[in-house]
């Protein structure tokens, strides 16, 4: 336990394919809960394959929150998520339940849960549309050159992220460690659970799991979703809808598609684990490797 307040709250955190979800699914089953997402890909309607989000059959009769709750043109900050996760956790302890909060967004706990407040930055809207002509990889560049730590945790083909995280850096004239401060007390009581596996096996279970989406038809998902949405920020920066939507312009083949999807996975389990890491709160159930 982390915190002595009133309100319980259960924290289930670890890299993609760490089998959270079914974990965070089998302890509401026995402790009398409801899931909280903390993803910040599975809030949109339409994403599903493509972020392994959890079907009706696997969610085995838990109530999920924060799943399917917006279109993806909306661009669903933190701070949305934070306001809504907060009035969540005190409705469900008002009908007796524990809110079993689960996913892979760091920054959702660190915000929600580890006391940081963030830095009140409003949009500037018109930085965003320059940065926005730029390719990634100079975006990220330029954000490594301000917050190398930020640049770090934020994947390269990210751009809504980076372009917020240049965004403040540069407002601030601070990186982003600094530019956080700490809340002036805790609000709940956390019991933090960590999934993890040996590095090699959670690596072969991304790349199992990358096969299992394009049988499952992620083609066709992404396909679907730029012919309803476009080529909005959210679809085509999110991982799996990136690589496969690169296929069906034709710059690459299946397979190179296929094998920069689980490398790009692979990098971002790499950094979700850098991240929870950090928190010494947390006791993983399957230790993660130190090097």
């Amino acid at each position: 336990m982390t915190h002595r307040t009133n309100k319980k709250v259960i924290a289930v955190v670890g890299a993609t394919a760490s089998g959270k979800t079914a974990y965070a699914i089998e302890l509401a089953k026995k402790l009398g809960g409801e899931v909280i997402s903390a993803d910040s890909r599975l809030v949109y309607k339409g994403f599903d394959i493509g972020t392994a989000k959890p079907t009706m059959e696997e969610r085995a009769g838990v109530v999920h929150h924060l799943i399917d709750i917006v279109e993806p043109e909306v661009d669903y900050s933190v701070g949305l998520w934070t306001k809504e996760a907060g009035r969540l956790i005190e409705e469900i302890h008002s009908v007796g339940k524990i809110p079993i909060i689960a996913g892979g967004t760091g920054l959702y706990f660190r915000v929600l849960l580890e006391n940081y407040d963030l830095p009140d930055v409003k949009p500037n809207y018109g930085l965003r549309e320059e940065l926005r002509l730029l390719d990634s990889r100079h975006l990220h560049e330029r954000l490594r050159l301000r917050d190398p730590e930020t640049a770090e945790k934020i994947d390269s083909n990210d751009k809504k992220k980076i372009i917020r995280a240049i965004e403040i850096v540069e407002t601030l004239n601070l990186p982003m460690s600094e530019a956080r401060g700490v809340k002036a007390s805790p609000v709940y009581d956390v019991e933090w659970h960590g999934r993890n596996f040996p590095r090699e096996e959670l690596y072969e279970r991304i790349n199992k799991r990358v096969d299992l989406m394009i049988d499952a038809g992620l083609i066709e998902e992404t396909r679907r979703l730029l012919e309803k949405h476009g080529r909005i920020p959210n679809l085509i920066d999110t991982i799996g809808y990136h690589e496969i939507t690169a296929y069906l312009d034709g710059e690459l083949d299946l397979k190179s598609a296929c094998d920069i999807l689980k490398q790009n996975t692979r990098r971002y389990a790499k950094r979700q684990l850098t991240w929870f890491r950090k928190n010494t709160d947390i006791i993983w159930n399957i230790y993660p490797e130190t090097k």
